[in-house]
Parts: C-alpha cells; structure tokens; sequence
C-alpha cells in the first residue's frame, strides 16, 4: 500500500559550492521518512547549480570514452573536448550545461547568475566547439555518445532556443555546427538500427529518441521528426505487458518501461496511445498502484548511485504521463515519493554521484513545475 505522504516545504539553505572532501550534513542527516522540497524554487535552485557549477570547469578526474587509433589521440580531456571537458565525462559535461541554461531562465536573478553566465560563456564559443566537432568527425568515433550523449546535447540545444537572452543566441549560434553534425548522425543511425535496446543504462533506445524528438518540434527539423516517429512505431508499437517487477536492475539509471512510455506518449495520439498504454503496463491505471523508491547502498560507488538516477527519472516520466493524461493523476504522488527520497542524498560530496545527479534532479523537478501550471 502506498504510504500517504504530505509534502512538507522544508527549505534546505546551501550557500557554497560543493567541496568534493566534504558530506553535505542535510544529506548524512536525512531520514529515510524525512520529505524534501519536491518544487524547483530559487533555493532549491541555487543549491542544484552549484553543483553544476562545481565541476563544469573541473577536468580530473575525468572517464574517457575514445577508441585510440594511435599515440596522437592520447591527449588531455581539455585537448580532447574543448568545451565539454568537465564533469568527468562527456555527457555529464553537456546536461550541467544544459541544468545552468535552465536554471537561469527560471531565475535569471539568481545570486550566482554571473559566474553560470561567465562559465557558459567561456566553454560554450565557436573556437571550443570547432574542437569538439574535430574529435567527432574522428573516423575512429563514429559511436561515440550514441545515443545519450546526442540526446542530451540535442537538449542543451533547445534550451537555448527557447532562451530570450543575447548570450544565449550567441551560444546557439556557436553550438549550431556539432548541432547538425548530431542531428545527421540521428538521421543516419537511426535507419540502420534494426532493434531497440532496451536497458536502463545510457544505450536505451527510448531515452535517445524522446529528447531527439522534443528538440525536432520545437526546432521544426521534420525530417528527424518524422524518422522518430515512424523508427518508435516499429520498435514499440507491438509491445505488451512490459516486465515492470524486474525494474530496477543494479545499475540503472533510466526506467526501461517508462522510458518507452515517454516517448510513445509523444508521437501516438490519444486514440492510439491509451489502448497502447492499457495493453502495455496496464497496472499503472490502478489507483492502488504502488511503486518501491530504488534505494543506494553505496554513493562513493560511481555505478550504484546510479539508482539515484532511477529515482529521478522514474518521476519526470510519471510527472509528463500524468501532465498529459488526467486519469493517471494517482502516479503524481509516487512520481513526488522517487523525487523526495533522493532530492536530499545527492549534494553528500561524493563525485561520482554530484557530478551529474544535479541535472537529473532538475529535469524531474521542471516535469513537475510544467504538471502543477497544467492543473
């Protein structure tokens, strides 16, 4: 049964950037009961970006993810990508980015805004990603980031679009070449894959082609639009009673069933989607449908918090399912459960955990600003 949690606002004041030897005392002190704040607002806000803040700029220690063709490629993470060097690897690098761009929309008053804008500034130019469009035109990194890294890049990119501010238009301008370099690679890969992959790690086929598909409408780029809409038909479109109780596996960080959901949701109209829906998790129309939090055993084990992640994105996939579908209002409240149960733990210090869980948790919490103005 599912506990009845009444989402208490508990503000939890952070005034420093995250110091990588130190645990953050609200995190080592959280209860396993204790609610968090699950709202995007300016402290919660300012407390998220810092962490972005922290390791945008902080090239070690850093996960490289090349095929070394020969001696020359062996260079440092700066020489390698330029703008996205930080945040231990690529893709980590990338969604900061893309969690400062959207925090500041938010608050564009925010008391740390100069030093995001500065920083953004100073990795996100032409000269920077010239460098970064140079290593994947490497004929040895054909792979690279697909299909996670394009997805969130793709991201990054349309936050910026839908930005109103002159710095922005000039990052977009800079970012515009690995743009179409990435939005090629989609139209490419895509036709060639013959089989989804269905994991709840960075390869899932769903993950990449919802973020893809979010930037092609609001960029009107049709013919990835539509190469997305026709490749989840023929992945998805046939599936049934998706094995929701084997999730989560140890390492997961996505929901290989709701990740499916969140993109059929998109490219299926209502008449199609809901008997899809019903035939593919029907459990989830159950007002007594209840949901286990995944739950860290070890934060300093870069794999394991991963579930932290699960958390996260369990929540903005239920949060954009309810947002679109009133039936489905009963999954907000497990939606807010996965979001309080990690929103306090991942500020605790370990990298391998605050180097990239920030933006997760902001992903979640924009799902659920949208659902709220949605009511």
């Amino acid at each position: 049964m599912i506990r009845i949690f009444s989402l208490t606002f508990i503000v939890t004041s952070i005034t420093a950037c995250i110091n990588g030897h130190h645990k953050n005392s609200t995190s080592q002190n959280k209860t396993p009961d204790q609610i968090f704040n699950v709202n995007l607002d300016k402290t919660q806000a300012y407390r998220l970006s810092n962490m972005a803040l922290h390791c945008m700029q902080q090239e070690y220690p850093y996960k490289l993810g090349q095929v070394v063709g020969s001696d020359a490629d062996l260079l440092s993470p700066r020489d390698l990508h330029p703008a996205f060097y930080g945040c231990f690897d690529w893709h980590s690098a990338v969604h900061g980015h893309w969690l400062l761009v959207r925090i500041l929309k938010e608050y564009p008053d925010l008391q740390n805004r100069d030093t995001i804008l500065s920083k953004l500034q100073q990795n996100i130019n032409s000269k920077n990603i010239v460098g970064e469009l140079a290593y994947f035109n490497r004929s040895t990194e054909k792979s690279f980031e697909r299909t996670y890294g394009w997805a969130w890049l793709l991201k990054l990119a349309e936050e910026l679009h839908t930005w109103d501010h002159p710095q922005a238009q000039e990052m977009e301008s800079a970012l515009e070449p690995l743009i179409k370099f990435i939005e090629n690679k989609y139209l490419d890969f895509l036709p060639r894959l013959g089989y989804p992959i269905r994991v709840g790690e960075h390869s899932n086929t769903a993950f990449g082609l919802t973020f893809a598909y979010d930037y092609a409408v609001t960029l009107q780029r049709t013919d990835l639009k539509k190469t997305i809409e026709e490749k989840a038909r023929k992945f998805y479109i046939n599936d049934t009673n998706c094995p929701i109780t084997w999730e989560p596996s140890g390492f997961d960080f996505l929901s290989p069933c709701l990740e499916e959901i969140d993109i059929m949701r998109r490219v299926l109209p209502a008449e199609e989607f809901k008997p899809w829906l019903s035939h593919f998790l029907p459990q989830l129309i159950d007002p007594s449908f209840a949901w286990d939090v995944a739950k860290v055993t070890d934060r300093s084990d870069g794999k394991l918090v991963h579930l932290d992640g699960a958390n996260f994105s369990r929540a903005w996939t239920l949060y954009g399912l309810v947002s679109q579908y009133p039936e489905y209002t009963h999954l907000e409240q497990i939606a807010d459960k996965h979001v309080s149960h990690s929103i306090g733990l991942i500020d605790d210090g370990e990298y391998s955990g605050t180097h990239w869980l920030g933006s997760f948790a902001v992903y979640a919490l924009t799902q659920k600003q949208l659902l709220s103005k949605n009511k």
